[in-house]
């Protein structure tokens, strides 16, 4: 039992940890509004992912006969998330003073955030997809019920541990080098215009990678 929850939260936590909008997304939310509603924000995260991964083990065939619903979901992100860069890149030229962040200026519930923000992210579906595969075909994931449920829990395990690290090291680092919400916009646009383009490349190229 140990292990499969260790297996899923290793795999999870390195996926995290680089740079992403959901990780720069929880460092802003701890900087400007506090560690609380960033936990919120990563459980909310992490619940959706946990879907996501539990979806892929028990549907993959569901999943491979319909995948023109999360080809369209792709293609959604890709304009998404070029939507939020240019906005992310006006709001910083055009700031005076310290405002909050393109992202959290709304009332929305930060736990809700975190769902919402996860749920447009269909990157993770082939992520698991590509995992889970791997290691049922290697024998290190059993194929039952109780092992997909402990996988799945490491996994949101990992996940939450994962944006952990950008909560408060990224606040850490934020603060030494004493850096604007300006510049955090600007570095926001950046991830978001990146993540745009390489959705969009796998839209083109690879779709279902």
């Amino acid at each position: 039992m140990l292990y499969l929850l260790f297996l899923g939260l290793l795999v999870s936590f390195l996926g995290q940890l680089p740079l992403g909008n959901m990780s720069f997304t929880a460092t802003q939310i701890c900087l400007q509004e506090g560690a609380r509603r960033a936990w919120r924000f990563a459980i909310g995260v992490a619940l959706v992912e946990m879907v996501y991964l539990r979806f892929a083990l028990t549907g993959m065939n569901w999943i491979v006969q319909h995948r023109i619903w999360f080809v369209a979901l792709g293609w959604i992100t890709v304009i998404l998330f070029s939507v939020l860069g240019v906005l992310a890149f006006l709001a910083a030229s055009r700031q005076q003073g310290e405002k909050k962040a393109l992202l959290l200026k709304n009332r929305l519930d930060r736990f809700l955030l975190g769902l919402m923000m996860s749920a447009l992210n269909p990157v993770q579906i082939p992520f698991w997809f590509l995992w889970t595969s791997t290691f049922i075909q290697t024998k290190l994931l059993p194929v039952t019920p109780v092992g997909f449920n402990l996988f799945t829990v490491g996994a949101g395990m990992g996940t939450i541990a994962g944006l952990a690290v950008y909560i408060h090291g990224g606040n850490w680092l934020v603060n030494r080098m004493n850096t604007s919400t300006k510049t955090l916009n600007k570095i926001m646009g950046v991830i978001f215009v990146i993540t745009a383009l390489i959705q969009l490349y796998r839209m083109l190229y690879r779709p279902w990678i």
